[in-house]
C-alpha cells in the first residue's frame, strides 16, 4: 500500500476584512511518498500560498496539514521541523552572496550536523551530485543562473528531507538551463525517492512530473496523472481562454460550440 506523505483537510486561507478572498479554499489533497507533483494555475490562484502552507512557512486560517502523519498545528518547534523535513528551492535561489557554493550548501547543516568536517563532506557530496564538483569555491556571482539553482537544490537536500518544495525554480532561467534543472529534479526524485512538489506556470515543466494539480480561484480544478504529451497538450488547451471559448455548459455537461471537423477523440479528451 502506498504511503501518504502529505494530506490536507479543508485547507483554507482567508484574506481581507470586507470582501474576503479565500485561496486556497477548502483544498483536500493527498501526496504519496516519492511522487513528483506539479501545481499549476493562473496568477492569483495562490499556488505559492499552498506551497508555503505545506512547508509550514504560512499558517492556514482553517483546515489542517499533515506531513508524515504529523498535524502541523501540533508541532511545537516549526523551525526545527522544517529544517529536518522540508527542503526549499525558490525562484530567486536565495543564496547568500558572500558565501561560496560549498558554504551555502552547509548553511542548513548548522545546528543539525555536529563537526565542520562532516558538514564539509556532506556539502561536497551534494555538489558532486548536482554536477558542480568544480564550482565548490565559487561565489554565486561567479556562477550562471542554472548553476546557482543547482547549488540551491543541493542546499535543499542537505538534511535529507522527505519533501522538496520548489517555487517556480525555472522562472528566471533560459530555456536550456530550465530544462536542465527540471531534469535534475526528476533524476533526484527517481534516484533518491525524494517527494518533490513544483509550482510552475510552464506546461513543459509540468509534463516532466508524474502528476499535475491545477488550481483556479483557490480551488483544485483538475488533478490528473501525466499521460501522453498529446493528451497533456489537449488538457492544457482545455484550461486556456481559447479552449474554454470552444466549450459551453449545457445542463452541467460540457459540449462543443464549434468543432470545425475536429476528431471525435480530441473532443472526448477535452470534455472528459
Amino acid at each position: 500500500m502506498s504511503e501518504i506523505l502529505i494530506e490536507t483537510r479543508d485547507l483554507t486561507k482567508i484574506y481581507g476584512d470586507g470582501d474576503q478572498v479565500r485561496a486556497p479554499d477548502g483544498v483536500n489533497i493527498q501526496v504519496i511518498r516519492g511522487e513528483f507533483l506539479a501545481v499549476m494555475g493562473p496568477s492569483g490562484s495562490r499556488k505559492s500560498t499552498l506551497l508555503n502552507m505545506l512547508g509550514a512557512l504560512d499558517r492556514p486560517t482553517r483546515g489542517q496539514v499533515f506531513i508524515n502523519g504529523q498535524d502541523l498545528r501540533r508541532v511545537r518547534n516549526l523551525d526545527r521541523f522544517r529544517a529536518k523535513t522540508v527542503g526549499f528551492v525558490f525562484q530567486m535561489h536565495n543564496l547568500i552572496p558572500t558565501l561560496n557554493a560549498q558554504e551555502n550548501v552547509e548553511t542548513p547543516l548548522m545546528g543539525q550536523v555536529a563537526g565542520a568536517g562532516k558538514r564539509h563532506k556532506r556539502a561536497r557530496e551534494l555538489l558532486e551530485l548536482v554536477g558542480l564538483a568544480d564550482r565548490m569555491g565559487h561565489l554565486p556571482s561567479q556562477l550562471s543562473g542554472g548553476q546557482r539553482q543547482r547549488v540551491a537544490i543541493a542546499r535543499a537536500l542537505a538534511n535529507q528531507p522527505a519533501l522538496i518544495l520548489a517555487d517556480e525554480p525555472t522562472g528566471n532561467l533560459d530555456s536550456q538551463s530550465g530544462t536542465d534543472v527540471i531534469a535534475l529534479l526528476r533524476q533526484l526524485n527517481i534516484e533518491l525517492a525524494t517527494t518533490i512538489i513544483v509550482v510552475t506556470h510552464d506546461p513543459s515543466v509540468a509534463r516532466q512530473t508524474n502528476r499535475v494539480l491545477v488550481m483556479r480561484d483557490g480551488k483544485v480544478s483538475d488533478d490528473h496523472r501525466v499521460g501522453h504529451p498529446f493528451e497533456e497538450d489537449l488538457k492544457e488547451f482545455r484550461h486556456s481562454g481559447l479552449g474554454r471559448a470552444f466549450l459551453a455548459r449545457d445542463n452541467g455537461a460540457l459540449v462543443w460550440v464549434k468543432s470545425n471537423g475536429v476528431e471525435a477523440a480530441m473532443a472526448q479528451l477535452l470534455t472528459n
